[in-house]
């Protein structure tokens, strides 16, 4: 990643590719309560504490999602920054990234509930906000499936996939008095934004976003701001309109 040096350096850099803005960043272990040790990283403002939280949950392991997947990565290199966010990302169980590898193997969606939990209890246990989970892909069937059986602010779900998610575990939403916010690809290989709305009825609460000209891996600088932007609207829209440079030209 380029890492902006905003000391010495009085022009600003455009936010964007591997771009790394200032922040407070740890190596951190989760433990889950079936005894796995699971690795991650902590971004947190540099100077300031966060307005919220998100706990990012990332694509398929076995298609090779992990925490470093990218608009995962960009989300804890740029939003602590641009956001005053904390986020807590991390391999699921039994995937490996250069942070390194968490214990025990890919359990399809079901036994990463332990590993969810581990995510929120580290957060309650740091005393961050409460989080919102920001899952992409594979990481929305873990949301969905586990997200009510813990304390949480809402749900964004990035191209989900609904594959692995039950009618009965996407209904029961509906009334929970959680936001669910499905941002959708208009190319998605897997939902596209007709059968969203067909398949989230189940939740008529839910917003449904549909992004045009979107596609399932979110690629390049334009899916990855719209992203971004539509992340930081729910969980600390006062830092909206996001940036584009680095430090931020004033307007």
């Amino acid at each position: 990643m380029t890492t902006p040096d905003t000391d010495t350096d009085t022009d600003s850099v455009d936010i964007r590719g591997g771009v790394l803005l200032p922040a407070r960043r740890e190596d951190v272990e989760l433990h889950t309560g079936d005894g796995l040790t699971l690795v991650g990283e902590l971004s947190l403002p540099a100077d300031r504490e966060p307005v919220g939280t998100i706990v990012a949950l990332h694509p398929l392991p076995t298609a090779g999602g992990f925490m470093d997947s990218h608009v995962i990565r960009k989300a804890a290199a740029r939003l602590p920054a641009l956001a005053d966010l904390a986020v807590l990302r991390f391999n699921f169980r039994g995937v490996s990234s250069p942070r390194g590898r968490s214990e025990g193997e890919f359990g399809d969606g079901v036994t990463e509930a332990a590993d969810l939990a581990a995510a929120v209890a580290f957060v309650r246990d740091r005393g961050l906000p409460l989080p919102w989970l920001v899952g992409w892909s594979f990481g929305t069937e873990v949301a969905l499936k586990h997200g009510l059986d813990v304390e949480i602010a809402g749900v964004v779900l990035l191209s989900p996939p609904l594959h692995r998610t039950s009618d009965a575990e996407l209904g029961a939403w509906h009334g929970a008095g959680l936001p669910v916010v499905a941002v959708v690809p208009e190319f998605d290989d897997y939902l596209r934004p007709d059968e969203a709305r067909r398949r989230f009825a189940l939740v008529p609460e839910a917003e449904i976003v549909d992004v045009e000209g979107g596609k399932h891996l979110w690629v390049g600088e334009k899916q990855t701001s719209r992203v971004l932007t539509e992340i930081v609207s729910r969980v600390a829209p006062g830092a909206l309109p996001l940036p584009s440079t680095w430090p931020p030209r004033a307007s």
